[in-house]
């Protein structure tokens, strides 16, 4: 079976990911034996996944999987974008993040909480060569925190 590493440490990311790639042995980055911090300086999703992928592949020279994502807000000209994650703050919490966007959000009608989730994936391949695939769910943010099996905006986001 080949063997993919995961540029992820988070547990929900890498159970999806687990659950879609069946033909594939998924570890994650820490069981690739790769503890370092990975600084995701990149402008768009794109260069942000393979800033992961590469960094991984670099140290072990395997088939590398990383994925950037986030939640792009019309009405907030594509906030929170590339900083999804710490939109609320370099300490991350969804909970915080959610509040954050619901503040935002606060008086504007349906019409005008227009949003996607972006999902952008970047691979490294054994050879180096790299390529990227995007995807985008268009929905709304909703005015409450709503269901309990999700996560990250999750709860707000239909």
């Amino acid at each position: 079976m080949k063997e993919v590493i995961i540029a992820s440490a988070n547990k929900h990311k890498l159970d999806e990911i687990k659950s879609i790639l069946k033909d594939y042995k998924v570890i994650s980055m820490a069981e690739a034996g790769f503890f370092d911090d990975i600084v995701e300086d990149g402008a768009t999703f794109e260069e942000n996944a393979l800033i992961k992928a590469k960094a991984i592949h670099e140290k072990t020279g395997k088939l590398v999987l990383g994925d950037d994502s986030g939640l792009m807000v019309e009405y907030l000209n594509g906030e929170p974008g590339i900083y999804s994650a710490r939109y609320a703050g370099e300490e991350k919490s969804d909970r915080k993040n959610n509040e954050k966007l619901l503040k935002a959000l606060e008086g504007t009608e349906r019409q005008d909480r227009s949003a996607k989730f972006v999902c952008t994936v970047g691979i490294c391949y054994e050879d180096g060569t790299t390529e990227t695939v995007r995807g985008e769910v268009k929905g709304i943010i909703g005015t409450e925190e709503t269901g309990s099996g999700g996560f990250g905006y999750d709860p707000l986001f239909y």
